[in-house]
């Protein structure tokens, strides 16, 4: 999730929290206002009472609410020197001009007492209060409808306001992600005023200086190296064939020159590959274009017809579609050959290998021995299946890191009593 989308969840949640609670808040406080304001009347109305008492006597006679919202009930000294004014939320019924009946109606009652020309009287005053349930209703959707329009506010702020001010950090990161070291381009620049940015930048840039400077060093070793290896490699398998080629050499001394040559011709191929697994890790093949697999199988197992006929191994390919990716021509080579070579290597004299190339995926299955590889270790490098093999244990080992490479999914299988060796290709 984009961070401006996780800013809007939390805001938006810290939102909801909030407002609830104002919301309670503001009930009570505001149900806690309207009492007090009523009693203010309540009182000022019973003020009005008893003045009235004085001077009309039909104040006096009001018995019940049917009549008025108070009643006067005479009591005597002791009761009435007993009553202490209280104000309470009761129901009554009343009946409205737009109720057919009397209905149970919410209320504030005030009872008091007083002294009226020697008598004494309880006084109850009433009146109306909002239904509480109306009340909670209205709140709810008043507070919904904060909540939304806040909402919309922080969406509309998190794409207009936010989005501009986090722009320089989205351009410094889309310029990280095409960034390569080795490629020769300029450090990530971003136009910004922000103090948190430009540390971001100074930071990043120090780190990619250290590892650009690490990068091109590992590199020239590595170059270095491999060159100062071949070039030996080269020079001794040159005068192993001179002396062969002599013919003067006895047979079993002979012998021995042709496995010295053959284990440095071993050794000469293992150089490479290595080399070549250190160039792909450092991601030196930045040539990616579009390339069309199965010209590639095709190219690859015309190449490996020799080595196929010598080993009696038939080669079929079945091209249910196109496949075109978007990889370095010279890793989608080494792909297939890889895959190819292994199959005929490992394969039994007479065997067959099957090549499908399918929507996004290639396959090649083969016969060979009657029990499945270890398929928790066959792509480890220098791990070999036969102790006997003259390979390097590197072949399946590059296929793997060109795949991690791109982001596509290499497998093994053994089903029906063939070797299956499958590629995912990452959709774009």
């Amino acid at each position: 999730m984009k961070l401006l989308n996780q800013s809007l969840k939390h805001l938006s949640i810290s939102m909801l929290v909030i407002v609830s609670l104002w919301s309670v808040v503001f009930y009570v406080v505001m149900i806690s206002e309207i009492k007090e304001s009523i009693d203010e009347g309540l009182e000022n109305y019973k003020r009005i009472i008893v003045f009235n008492a004085t001077t009309d006597s039909t104040v006096l006679s009001k018995t019940d609410f049917d009549a008025a919202n108070y009643t006067v009930q005479a009591i005597g000294k002791d009761a009435a020197l007993r009553v202490k004014d209280s104000y309470i939320d009761t129901i009554i019924y009343m009946q409205d001009a737009d109720d057919e009946a009397p209905e149970l109606e919410p209320v504030r009652l005030f009872t008091t007492a007083f002294e009226n020309n020697g008598s004494y009287y309880q006084l109850r005053i009433i009146n109306s209060m909002m239904e509480e349930d109306d009340l909670k209703e209205d709140l709810f959707w008043a507070v919904l409808a904060l909540y939304l329009i806040l909402v919309v506010s922080i969406i509309a702020i998190n794409n207009v306001l936010l989005r501009r001010l986090w722009k320089p950090f989205y351009n410094l990161l889309n310029q990280l992600t095409s960034y390569r070291l080795g490629s020769g381009h300029k450090f990530p620049t971003v136009e910004t005023d922000t103090k948190e940015f430009k540390d971001l930048q100074a930071a990043v840039n120090t780190l990619l200086q250290h590892g650009t400077e690490s990068y091109e060093q590992q590199k020239q070793f590595i170059e270095n190296a491999s060159h100062e290896l071949q070039t030996p490699l080269a020079i001794s398998i040159n005068k192993m064939e001179l002396l062969l080629e002599k013919g003067n050499i006895p047979d079993a001394e002979a012998t021995q020159l042709g496995e010295i040559l053959e284990s440095i011709e071993r050794l000469t191929r293992l150089n490479k590959s290595l080399l070549l697994l250190s160039k792909i890790d450092n991601k030196q093949y930045l040539n990616n274009q579009p390339v069309t697999l199965n010209d590639v199988v095709k190219q690859v197992a015309t190449q490996l017809e020799d080595l196929a006929e010598y080993k009696q191994v038939s080669i079929s390919i079945d091209e249910s579609a196109t496949l075109i990716i978007h990889i370095d021509p010279a890793l989608a080579n080494i792909i297939i050959s890889n895959l190819l070579k292994n199959a005929i290597t490992y394969n039994v004299q007479g065997g067959n290998i099957h090549v499908v190339i399918a929507t996004h995926q290639v396959s090649v299955s083969n016969t060979g021995s009657t029990e499945a590889l270890d398929a928790a270790r066959i792509f480890n490098r220098f791990y070999k299946a036969h102790n006997n093999s003259k390979g390097t244990g590197l072949g399946l080992a590059i296929v793997k890191a060109i795949s991690q490479l791109y982001g596509h999914t290499l497998s093994y299988s053994f089903t029906e009593g063939r070797h299956l060796f499958r590629i995912a290709f990452k959709t774009r």
